[in-house]
């Protein structure tokens, strides 16, 4: 038995949907604007799903590379084993490593360049780097105590025509006063091995053993910090400034944010504003239904005048044209996110195959030689609601329109 209640504008609207129309043409631009809501929605979910696959894969080369937070000494320091230990009991700390920052220039059979030099324990790197995971050649016990050993980044040793076993000359800017005059410091150093992070870190970024740094800064014994690896790179401030104030002695605290904030910035802008422009397709899809629900209301102005002489109200008239709409944009949106979410899932390993198949490496020449992706289920339903909202209101002109239809007006020619 059929229940006895239904509502009307639900009713007809949807049956409309279903029905065949004696327009095809509204017909095509229904199904038009379906597609295309399909295809702006997928494309944004996949969009926003590459660029934070390529947001996450820059924090973990460069901020692996670089200190996320560093407790620094006003000047150099020893006992530094006790800071170590006292961070690695901080509940949001992973790892921590004392460090010594040296600057030069690098050179090489008449090849020079600038070099950002970092002394590290080999025992305590892995901690708090991701060198180890990127080595190319080389390994980090070979950086002992007075080998003088140094590894370089691949772009650097590349520019500098160096190989593994090669001599190269680190100059420091700090001068020496000799009877012959002022000169800078040099000291030779062994390439030990290479490494590769795929970013600008590449080529300009070179390790040594920390005491032989200690040896060259003349702060032998003495570290200059301790840099952290942290659980929440957003909190690495507040946890270097909260261990540097605990710490007897003179010290301050930095982050990422002071030297890379910039970059992720700029980065953080450029997702934003792909995503606006992005959203217009949505929208434009979206407001495809504003024409083709204008043309149903034009087709079925004879329909709207029998159901207002039978009684229905502006506002029944008005919900079974919102109804009829909304249908399309639901269609659309949830056909868009259900390939937006499968397409961002493979499109790593579509791009493998694509490569494989074209015999090519297409990202061989980027930072990140790899298409990487990382789906955000916020992302999804961000997009999925914008297309929801959209397409609801791109019903409300052509469904208030249809309300005010006259039924003698409109079956005057009937």
């Amino acid at each position: 038995m059929r229940p006895m209640f239904r509502p009307v504008s639900l009713y007809i609207g949807l049956r409309y949907t279903r029905a065949k129309r004696r327009n095809h043409f509204i017909s095509f631009i229904s199904l038009t604007s379906i597609l295309g809501l399909t295809l702006g929605v997928m494309v944004l979910i996949v969009v926003l799903s590459v660029m934070n696959g390529f947001d996450r894969e820059l924090q973990r080369r460069i901020l692996g590379m670089v200190p996320q937070a560093s407790i620094v000494g006003y000047q150099p320091f020893s006992g530094w084993e006790d800071i170590v230990a006292n961070a690695e009991q901080h509940a949001e700390v992973e790892g921590a490593a004392p460090f010594i920052q040296l600057q030069g220039l690098l050179s090489n059979k008449g090849a020079v360049d600038s070099a950002f030099i970092s002394g590290i324990h080999p025992d305590y790197e892995s901690r708090v780097s991701i060198l180890p995971q990127h080595l190319k050649s080389g390994s980090l016990t070979e950086l002992q105590s007075g080998s003088f050993n140094i590894i370089l980044g691949s772009a650097l040793a590349r520019k500098l025509g160096l190989a593994i076993g090669d001599k190269v000359t680190l100059v420091l800017p700090e001068a020496a006063v000799t009877p012959a005059g002022i000169i800078p410091r040099f000291k030779r150093f062994t390439v030990a091995g290479t490494f590769q992070v795929g970013a600008e870190l590449d080529g300009m970024v070179g390790f040594i053993n920390l005491e032989d740094a200690a040896r060259l800064a003349r702060m032998k014994g003495k570290v200059e910090g301790v840099r952290l690896k942290v659980k929440d790179l957003f909190s690495a401030g507040r946890i270097s400034w909260d261990l540097a104030t605990k710490q007897e002695g003179q010290f301050y605290a930095t982050d990422w944010t002071r030297t890379h904030g910039t970059l992720f910035q700029a980065i953080k802008m450029e997702k934003t504003m792909m995503a606006l422009l992005l959203l217009l397709i949505v929208a434009v899809a979206a407001f495809n239904i504003v024409s083709s629900l204008v043309m149903v209301v034009t087709d079925k102005k004879s329909d709207i005048a029998i159901l207002r002489t039978l009684g229905a109200s502006p506002g029944t008239i008005m919900g079974i044209f919102m109804v009829q709409g909304s249908f399309i944009g639901v269609i659309g949106t949830l056909a868009g996110t259900a390939l937006g979410v499968t397409v961002a899932l493979n499109i790593s390993d579509f791009a493998l195959w694509l490569e494989q198949v074209l015999n090519t490496k297409l990202f061989e020449q980027y930072f990140v030689n790899y298409l990487p992706s990382e789906l955000r289920w916020e992302n999804v339903i961000f997009v999925s609601g914008m297309g929801f909202l959209m397409s609801f209101a791109a019903t409300l002109y052509p469904a208030r329109k249809a309300s005010k239809v006259q039924p003698a007006e409109a079956l005057r020619y009937e």
